[in-house]
């Protein structure tokens, strides 16, 4: 399996760290689809119901450096 090409940032207890993947929320908000998430190898975490605005602004510019 491919290593992810990007992961999200979580916080837990002030301890900001490397997250296990992008909430479902985090894709949508960001315009992705599950599917194109997987063809794009980013890292999805269904157990995640947060929406950081870090996040989605991580999604936009891969978005935009990819549509380049």
């Amino acid at each position: 399996m491919k290593k992810p090409l990007i992961r999200p940032i979580v916080k837990h207890k002030g301890v900001t760290r490397e997250g296990r993947g992008f909430s479902l929320k985090e894709l949508k908000e960001a315009g992705l689809t599950i599917d194109l998430a997987k063809k794009l190898n980013i890292a999805i975490d269904k157990r995640r119901s947060s929406l950081r605005k870090e996040n989605v602004e991580t999604l936009k510019e891969l978005i935009k450096n990819l549509k380049q």
